[in-house]
């Protein structure tokens, strides 16, 4: 006997209503996101000890600032839009700490520069929670003696 399954209702997505909320709460959208990205990459595109880190790296900008965009647009609004593996890219890159401290110091000028205050705020501890995440996965990779959770 052959059973027909029928397929489960997909439950509404709460997505659009949380994303709506952290937009009225933070005064960020994808406009904004898209400036604070672009004006970021620009200073980190100049900044000598970030910059040749960079520039060895990617060729084209476009497609990686549109990435960025999305990435911050998932982070920051919660929208799905980045489908992606930031660890990968960034294991393996001659970067320590330094790097990340240059990186935040200059993301979070930028976002002072292009955010409201919530909106800042709200984008400047995710990219400190970030940056301490693949700086851990940076260093675990290169066996510098951070403990691996077991």
């Amino acid at each position: 006997m052959t059973s027909i399954q029928t397929p489960l209702p997909r439950s509404p997505s709460v997505r659009p209503e949380i994303t709506a909320d952290l937009e009225a709460r933070t005064g960020l959208d994808d406009a904004v996101l898209r400036e604070l990205v672009h004006a970021f990459y620009d200073k980190v595109r100049q900044d000598p000890f970030l910059g040749p880190i960079f520039a060895a790296r990617i060729d084209d900008w476009p497609p990686h600032l549109e990435r960025m965009t999305a990435f911050w647009s998932s982070v920051a609004l919660m929208t799905g839009r980045y489908h992606g593996a930031p660890v990968p890219k960034h294991v393996g890159l001659p970067i320590d700490w330094g790097h990340f401290e240059r990186w935040l110091t200059l993301f979070r000028e930028t976002a002072k520069e292009i955010c409201t205050p919530a909106g800042a705020a709200h984008v400047i501890e995710r990219a400190e929670r970030i940056a301490r995440s693949l700086n851990f996965a940076v260093e675990d990779a290169k066996g510098t003696g951070i403990p691996k959770l077991v």
